[in-house]
């Protein structure tokens, strides 16, 4: 949100500069982010001065141009070669001095310098309207009023608007706030607890007077639970014109193009007041009414931006007898607004539903400043006043006269909040018990009607305009923000709960595995559910129907909830890649979204993805390229630190995956991991490989909290190993020989590891060599050569005569 400091100086001035009252607002709530300068004519026209023609002669060497002698109030005159037609002696004009600088209409700055034009020196430049940025006309220089005195300052001739703009990043609930009325109550607050008090200026509608009633247009609203509030008037013969240059440079500042009068009178008052208003064109209004109601589903409507839009049942129409004019609170029609031929208007001020304002404007993907503050709810009670104001600010810039009664329908008033503020819990909540005085002070600057006092507390009446002050802990909220946070002193004593959190809560696990992996040189990323539609034609897997749509997607590549976590890694990996960053550990906690027939599903997942060289580059080892067993040693630890570890593996099934392997335990599948397509991989341009492993989290944390883990002291006696050079067929897995081993000794037996793979030369065709080490140990005592050498002649014996085996 804009605010401009000149137009908030209207309300209340401080009388000091901006970056204070910046500062304040900050403590108040209202988070400035930033002041920025506006200029109704960039640069301020610094540098630019009045100067005098003295002497203006043809220019010797060019037919168009002339030479002239300049006053610039210095006794100094100056020569300057113009080429305007109309330049002459004796004139007045705007002149600009060496080393002022002006802008085009792009905004690119260019300095005026000295220099020679067809040989004769010029010393600045006598300007046209558009070289100063003060209109459009290039016809010739300007000429000055001739009372002007030489060498006065063109900024104090010219109407030039200097002014700071706050950027206020307002929080959703504060819609009391989204104006520069709404933003000076809470300064007003502000500045009464600093001991500055200062009248909040409002502005006067006195002078409203209805000067005939020939003009009254009947309104009916059909729907008052839509549309609570309803007011309207009529303006007979006004004139459309361009909006005074006042008008023009408060709404410029705040970044609004003006358009007309009575069209800027009306987004004036918007920004002013926080009240949306619309003028219609009364003569567009069909059978002299005004009716507020819903229209049938399908019912077409062209808006304001030449787009035909299909109406809901629910949404909330503004129709004359015949058709519909506009979406009550959001977007007018085509053939509602101020044109330069309009003569009269409907001026239209209301209090819309919130909630029904907010459906509209996401079903049809319209956020307008209207319904930007409708659907966070606006002040009721100022409709009234504000329809006169705007109705006042018309006649003054376009003339016309009032030519009807208002007509405000408001059945059901919006009562104000009551609620009973308790010292002891804002105490409590506050951390400070704040003087009874003060906190009294405080609500009655925010407007807040003190009831009744007691010994406990206070009884209190919230203005409707507060919707979100409801609650006692809102009421302790608005007292803190008023008050200061930074004036609460920091207590000596640190309190401390400790909670009795289940070790194998979702929260503590993920914290345990992603301790883990960050460990391990990992780095935790997080990417958008939503995604695109587009990435189903990468698996069969992946299917349209199971599809969980939004309804209003913010775009196409925003339209569905993921069904896989793969897609929005392999984003984020080419990005990195881009950006030269392609040696990548990622792993994200997220979760895949399936509809089943209707029935919606969540599926909770961790996913790995590694790619390029896993090891940073250094002088004195080589550089690890991430691989498969790279990535199965990566989840076989994962799984290992939550103590599932009697798993099963099998060859993959999942078409993600060029080659890879499955994971279970029980009947549940705990991860699938391998490399990922390169078909995949080209669809985001990624060439490098890619390695992706997906956790199924709801499986592995049901396991883990049924899992056991087991102690056992430190052995005290000595481990053997032994080595076997096998010669296998190639057929034979290392599992076999793993199982086989763990099957012939099943207590002595702590460890069987393969160290080495060799398959070529000196070998037989279809045959391999695997050398496997067998680590032995008693915890009991320390083992004989004839224990040592029986445990291995039985595993000799039995990759014999099971798997063919011979020593090599």
């Amino acid at each position: 949100m804009k605010i401009s400091y000149n137009w908030l100086k209207q309300f209340i001035n401080p009388e000091w500069d901006a970056e204070k009252t910046g500062e304040l607002l900050t403590d108040l709530g209202l988070e400035v982010e930033g002041i920025e300068t506006y200029q109704s004519v960039k640069g301020g026209l610094e540098g630019v001065v009045v100067g005098q023609v003295l002497a203006c002669e043809k220019h010797p060497n060019a037919d168009k141009l002339k030479i002239t002698k300049v006053d610039l109030g210095n006794n100094n005159p100056v020569q300057i070669v113009c080429g305007a037609p109309n330049v002459a002696a004796g004139q007045k004009v705007p002149v600009a001095t060496i080393g002022t600088k002006l802008y085009d209409d792009e905004g690119k700055e260019w300095v005026i310098k000295k220099g020679k034009i067809r040989g004769e020196e010029s010393h600045g430049m006598i300007c046209a309207e558009d070289e100063l940025g003060l209109g459009k006309s290039h016809d010739g220089i300007m000429v000055l009023d001739s009372n002007l005195t030489v060498g006065t300052k063109a900024s104090e001739v010219f109407d030039i608007e200097n002014d700071q703009i706050f950027e206020i990043g307002l929080t959703p609930n504060r819609a009391d706030a989204m104006s520069h009325w709404g933003t000076a109550r809470d300064l007003k607050a502000g500045l009464q607890q600093k001991d500055i008090n200062l009248e909040l200026i409002t502005p006067s509608v006195s002078n409203f007077r209805v000067e005939n009633r020939l003009h009254k247009i009947n309104i009916e609203v059909k729907d008052p639970v839509l549309a609570p509030r309803y007011c309207g008037v009529t303006i007979s013969d006004i004139k459309v014109s361009e909006s005074p240059s006042w008008l023009q440079h408060r709404l410029k500042a705040i970044g609004i193009t003006p358009k007309n009068n009575v069209v800027d009178v009306t987004n004036y008052v918007l920004h002013e007041l926080g009240q949306p208003l619309h003028a219609f064109d009364a003569h567009f209004i069909e059978g002299n009414a005004i009716e507020v109601k819903t229209l049938e589903a399908g019912t077409k409507f062209t808006t304001l931006d030449e787009v035909e839009r299909e109406l809901h049942e629910e949404d909330l129409m503004i129709c004359d007898a015949v058709k519909p004019l506009c979406i009550a609170g959001v977007f007018g029609g085509i053939n509602s607004g101020v044109t330069e031929s309009t003569t009269s208007i409907f001026l239209e001020s209301a209090y819309f539903n919130p909630v029904s304002v907010r459906k509209t404007a996401k079903r049809h993907g319209l956020n307008t400043d209207a319904s930007f503050r409708f659907e966070r709810g606006i002040d009721p009670n100022i409709t009234e006043y504000a329809l006169k104001r705007a109705a006042l600010l018309i006649q003054e810039l376009a003339g016309g006269n009032i030519s009807s009664e208002i007509i405000d329908l408001y059945p059901k008033k919006i009562e104000d909040f009551q609620v009973f503020l308790s010292f002891e819990n804002a105490a409590k909540l506050i951390g400070e018990e704040l003087p009874q005085e003060t906190i009294k002070s405080i609500l009655t600057s925010l407007d807040i009607k003190i009831n009744s006092i007691t010994e406990k507390g206070i009884g209190l009446t919230i203005p409707a305009y507060r919707n979100d002050v409801q609650r006692e802990v809102d009421v302790i909220e608005e007292i803190l923000r008023v008050y200061g946070y930074n004036n609460i002193e920091f207590t000596q004593k640190l309190n401390a709960s400790i909670s009795n959190i289940d070790k194998f809560s979702d929260h503590n696990v993920r914290n345990t595995i992603s301790n883990q992996l960050v460990g391990q040189g990992y780095n935790e990323m997080l990417a958008n559910s939503l995604t695109t539609q587009e990435y189903l034609s990468l698996s069969e897997q992946l299917k349209v129907e199971n599809n969980v749509e939004m309804l209003n997607p913010l775009s196409n590549d925003l339209a569905v909830l993921r069904q896989s976590m793969l897609f929005s890694g392999l984003e984020a990996i080419a990005y990195n890649i881009n950006r030269k960053r392609a040696d990548l550990k990622l792993f994200e906690f997220g979760k895949t979204y399936h509809d089943y027939d209707g029935k919606r599903i969540e599926n909770k997942h961790l996913s790995v993805l590694i790619s390029g060289n896993r090891t940073k580059e250094n002088w004195n080892s080589k550089q690890e390229h991430g691989d498969f067993f790279y990535l199965k040693g990566v989840v076989s630890s994962v799984l290992e630190r939550l103590g599932l570890t009697k798993t099963r593996a099998t060859p993959i099934k999942n078409d993600l995956f060029s080659e890879g392997l499955s994971i279970s335990l029980g009947k549940a599948k705990l991860v699938d991991f391998g490399i990922v397509k390169k078909s995949i991989l080209k669809h985001f341009s990624i060439t490098q490989e890619v390695l992706y492993a997906d956790f199924n989290w709801d499986a592995i944390l049901d396991y883990a909290k049924h899992n056991k883990i087991w102690y056992n002291d430190i052995p005290k006696f000595p481990e053997v190993r032994r080595d076997f050079a096998l010669l296998l067929d190639d057929s034979v897995k290392f599992e076999e020989i793993h199982t086989i081993a763990k099957q012939t000794e099943k207590q002595l037996l702590k460890d069987i590891n393969l160290f080495d793979v060799y398959q070529g030369k000196n070998l037989p065709k279809g045959k391999k060599s695997y050398a496997v080490s067998f680590t032995l140990q008693d915890e009991n005592k320390t083992l004989t050569d004839k224990q040592i050498d029986k445990i291995m002649n039985k595993l000799q014996h039995n990759f014999v005569n099971k798997l063919g085996a011979e020593l090599r």
